[in-house]
């Protein structure tokens, strides 16, 4: 069997020095959009997402917010209300884009403009206090950015941007010490634009590169008659979420989410309460930002944790080249020994032939008699000589070469896990490299996930095919079913788990509960489209191409495996040989984990970084499991051990259980997810990627380490 990827030093020293720079730029120029004076802008609402949360709600859905009036917006045949086109990703990540009725036409400010008022009852206001209490934020959508809340940096030289702003805020009542929420029911909106480039320009268009939205609450009273507050600065009484009189009270009532009918008499079910929502829009030029770099501001911090992500370089070079040197000594090694054993075979058979040419000495030609008598002594003793040799031969990895590539236990399992591993590799490495070159970014809506199914999907004809030629190596003979078992085995697990993590999801009237529509949508492309791609690699692979020859024939016997020290047992070897692949990525891994689970109002993006780690840790894997292997077979008086196939599968997965381990950590360390619902998404998005990573990284060491293999019986 022969390695299938062979990667060259000057592929690897070329992506070394360019991916660090391609901080994943995206393409200007194909997609924008200027806008002329007085046109108007629509404004659509998406959803609703906290860092504390897993779940995520349709903003237009909720309860206490403005719904949609259904007028036509502007010149436009839009009606707000009306739902935009969501691709594959933007569903499955809980996207529920809607055009709203806010009312935003290029150039010309509005101080003040009322919005609607929103009636809601007991219900309605439990719903906006939990919100609220659990740190919601609001997504708004213009020209394709997320509306955001602007900071600055502590030394005041750079702006960034902060997607979302919050629904609501918390304080305590100074008399009782209980929660008090306060809804957020006035925007000021500020687009920032710039000069249009090229013709469109010259016209007078503009583009859109700022998004801003500040949130904050004003009380209900003291406003006009068209319900307008009299001065929209004064914040220093808000908008408290409660029924029975909008002003602090140490009543219990004003405080909790419902109140207790036992303590207060004068409970009215049928009790409302009024929210007025009101909004300002300005219009500013920025000189400084243009059209395509408008996302920069997005990137929080990018800048400053460059150093920091070099250090992870450094820190996975370091161990990558300590793990280089260590396999270079082990092939030397071998390679030396092999050479050492040559020589000395052929200066034992130069000195025989020395001995047989030497004359005899002429004084004992009559007086030798026992010559004829010694003759089969010395044979004898000639034959044990070269028994001697020969089992002085056969010491190490040679005693086991009539067994190293024995058929290993549940070959049906492991050929199908082999090509899921490269179906994996090949989306992971589409994904990687389409962010690196800008095909995929933030603008992008969805993107990520809608690309990523769909090189999944198509990446099945890859595993069909090296599941194929796995299974047809191993000696089996139901290709067939070889089939359905890997088009079913990882695929089935993982539409399994998220369809039964969907049943929860829906009980939450959560958007993140993907339709079922989509569901059935994503079974099609499993069984009508993956399936048959599945059907067709394998039948090239195992018909056409068949199995990969092995230099050695297997002997009819087992060996005999001596036992094993503690230490080289398979579990403890799997999770000492998984900890230095996970020190490789372990720096990385923080920055990716605070993007998708601490801070969601920004964006990981350096994904130059993240290749260059990524490409150091498949070299620390197939490292790693070529020391193990070899360890496991040359190592003499301890393990001689032939059992290597699944032994090498483990080891190069095991790094996953100690990323399962650090997600663990981190949800009881760094982050603060509350309810049942959202523990449970957590922890099974969080295995499913582990396992993700383990199967990937098993298909990438499994040929280098039959290569190895080869190497060392060669």
């Amino acid at each position: 069997m022969h390695c299938d990827f062979r990667f060259t030093l000057f592929s690897l020293v070329s992506a070394f020095l360019i991916l660090p720079f391609a901080n994943a730029f995206y393409i200007p120029g194909w997609s924008i959009r200027s806008y002329r004076d007085g046109q108007a802008i629509p404004l659509f609402v998406n959803k609703v997402y906290s860092d504390n949360s897993q779940l995520q709600f349709a903003y237009s859905e909720l309860p206490f917010v403005c719904p949609p009036s259904g007028r036509k917006h502007g010149a436009s045949n839009l009606i707000s209300g009306s739902s935009l086109a969501l691709n594959l990703g933007q569903v499955l990540r809980g996207d529920r884009i809607t055009l709203s009725d806010y009312e935003l036409n290029m150039g010309n400010d509005d101080e003040a403009h009322y919005l609607c008022s929103r009636k809601i009852d007991w219900a309605g206001l439990k719903r906006a206090q939990e919100l609220v209490a659990d740190g919601f934020v609001a997504e708004w959508i213009v020209d394709n950015l997320p509306g955001a809340t602007s900071f600055v940096t502590v030394d005041r030289s750079r702006k960034y941007y902060a997607a979302g702003f919050k629904l609501g805020y918390e304080d305590l009542s100074p008399t009782t010490g209980l929660p008090i929420y306060y809804i957020n029911n006035h925007f000021t909106i500020v687009i920032r634009y710039h000069r249009a480039p090229g013709r469109a320009g010259n016209n007078g268009k503009k583009t859109i590169v700022g998004f801003e939205v500040y949130a904050k609450s004003l009380e209900a009273e003291g406003r006009n008659e068209t319900g307008l507050p009299g001065d929209i600065q004064a914040v220093e009484n808000g908008l408290q979420l409660q029924i029975g009189g909008n002003t602090t009270s140490t009543d219990k009532r004003d405080n909790s989410l419902y109140p207790n009918n036992d303590e207060v008499d004068d409970f009215d079910e049928n009790a409302t309460l009024t929210i007025p929502y009101t909004y300002s829009v300005y219009f500013r030029e920025e000189e400084k930002v243009e059209w395509q770099n408008r996302w920069d501001l997005y990137f929080v911090d990018q800048e400053d944790s460059s150093k920091i992500h070099w250090l992870a370089i450094v820190n996975s070079l370091i161990i990558s080249g300590l793990l280089t040197s260590l396999v270079a000594v082990i092939i030397a090694r071998t390679i030396y020994g092999d050479i050492k054993n040559v020589k000395e075979k052929s200066l034992e058979e130069g000195k025989i032939k020395l001995k047989r040419r030497t004359p005899k000495s002429p004084k004992r030609k009559s007086t030798d008699k026992g010559g004829l008598l010694d003759q089969p002594d010395a044979i004898k003793d000639a034959g044990d000589s070269s028994d001697e040799e020969a089992a002085e031969d056969l010491t190490g990895w040679k005693l086991l070469h009539g067994d190293v590539f024995r058929t290993p236990p549940f070959p049906g399992i492991l050929a199908p896990l082999i090509g899921s591993g490269m179906q994996l590799v090949f989306m992971a490495t589409g994904l990687l490299l389409l962010s690196c070159f800008g095909v995929l970014n933030p603008s992008f809506r969805g993107g990520y996930i809608s690309v990523g199914v769909a090189l999944f999907i198509f990446a099945g004809l890859f595993s069909g095919y090296f599941s194929g030629r796995a299974y047809k190596t191993f000696g089996g003979q139901l290709w067939k079913k070889n089939v359905i078992v890997t088009a079913t085995l990882f695929p089935g697990l993982l539409f399994a788990t998220v369809f039964i993590l969907n049943f929860f999801v829906w009980a939450q009237a959560s958007s993140t509960a993907i339709p079922f529509g989509t569901l059935i949508a994503l079974l099609s492309l499993w069984l009508l489209v993956q399936l048959p791609l599945v059907y067709a690699g394998s039948w090239f692979g195992f018909i056409r191409a068949g199995g990969w020859d092995h230099p050695i024939k297997t002997n009819p016997i087992p060996r005999q495996v001596p036992p094993q020290q503690w230490y080289f047992r398979s579990w403890r070897l799997v999770l000492l040989a998984g900890l230095i692949p996970f020190s490789v990525i372990f720096i990385e891994l923080m920055f990716v984990f605070k993007s998708l689970w601490q801070d969601k109002s920004g964006y990981y993006y350096v994904f130059g970084f993240f290749a260059v780690v990524s490409v150091i840790l498949i070299l620390t894997v197939v490292e790693v499991t070529i020391v193990v292997t070899y360890n496991q077979l040359c190592a003499e008086a301890l393990l001689q051990n032939y059992h290597w196939w699944w032994q090498s599968f483990l080891v190069g997965g095991s790094s996953s259980i100690w990323v399962f381990a650090y997600c663990l950590y981190y949800y009881y360390a760094k982050l603060h997810i509350q309810g049942v619902i959202s523990g449970l998404l957590f922890f099974s998005y969080s295995f499913l990627a582990s396992l993700l990573k383990s199967i990937r990284d098993d298909k990438m060491i499994k040929f280098h380490d039959n290569s190895s293999v080869q190497a060392f019986l060669l």
